[in-house]
C-alpha cells in the first residue's frame, strides 16, 4: 500500500482504519473465490471482516469501487511480468528459458489472482471500459516489449520479416492469457496439468523467434 489511503469522504485513514479497509479488500477476495461477483452484498463483506456496512461505505463506495480496488493492486502486481519479457535474449537456451520464465510468470500470476481476474475478464467482456483498462495494462506490458524482441530479431534476420511484432506479440500474450485462466479444465482437454508449462512455452519461443527451441 503505497501514499495516503483516504476514506470515502477525503479524510486521511490512520494505521488503524487503512488494516481495516486492507482486511475488508482480503475479505472480498475471498468471497469472490468461492461465490459469483454479482452475489456478493456490502453486508456479507463486513459481516466476514468482523465489521458493519457503515464501516466499509467509509473506505468505498460499492461492492465494485472495493473489486476496482482490488483489480488495481492486481495491475500493479502484473507489471512484473514486463519484467519476464523486456530486454530477454531468445537465442538458443537462453531464449528456451526466457519462454519457460514468461510461461511459469503467466501460470504463477493467474494462479495467484485467478478470483479478480475472472471479474475483471467479464467487466470488460460487458465493456466497462475501466476493467478493459485494468486487463489491457496487463497485457501491453508485457506484449510491448515481446514485439521489441520480435523486432530485433528481425532486424538481425533472425526472425521472418513479414510478420507483424505487435500482431505475433499480442497474439502470444492473449494464448498465454486465456490458457492461464483456464489451468482447472486442462484435463478435460486430455492433457495433464504438467504439460502446460513446457508446451506453452514451446508454441512461445516458435512464435516469437519462427525456430523449434534448443533446449
Amino acid at each position: 500500500m503505497t501514499g495516503q489511503v483516504r476514506t470515502v469522504d477525503g479524510r486521511v485513514a490512520g494505521r488503524r482504519g487503512q488494516a481495516t479497509r486492507q482486511k475488508l479488500l482480503d475479505c472480498l477476495d475471498e468471497m469472490l473465490s468461492s461465490s459469483p461477483y454479482r452475489d456478493v452484498r456490502v453486508i456479507d463483506v463486513a459481516r466476514r471482516a468482523g465489521t458493519s456496512p457503515a464501516t466499509f461505505y467509509q473506505y468505498f463506495p460499492d461492492v465494485e469501487g472495493a473489486v476496482l480496488e482490488l483489480a488495481e493492486g492486481m495491475a500493479q502486481e502484473g507489471a512484473s511480468l514486463a519484467d519476464l519479457a523486456a530486454g530477454r535474449s531468445w537465442s538458443g537456451k537462453a531464449g528456451w528459458q526466457t519462454a519457460e520464465e514468461l510461461v511459469d510468470g503467466f501460470l504463477s500470476f493467474w494462479q495467484r489472482n485467478d478470483a479478480i481476474l475472472r471479474v475483471v475478464d467479464l467487466g470488460a467482456a460487458e465493456g466497462d471500459k475501466r476493467f478493459s483498462k485494468i486487463r489491457a495494462r496487463v497485457l501491453n506490458g508485457v506484449i510491448a516489449p515481446l514485439a521489441e524482441s520480435i523486432e530485433k530479431l528481425q532486424s538481425r534476420s533472425r526472425a521472418d520479416q513479414g510478420v507483424s511484432p505487435a500482431a505475433v506479440a499480442g497474439s502470444l500474450v492473449s494464448m498465454l492469457a486465456s490458457v492461464a485462466g483456464q489451468q482447472k479444465a486442462v484435463q478435460s482437454w486430455g492433457a495433464k496439468r504438467a504439460d502446460l508449462k513446457p508446451n506453452l512455452a514451446y508454441l512461445l519461443y516458435l512464435g516469437v523467434t519462427g525456430r523449434r527451441p534448443t533446449r
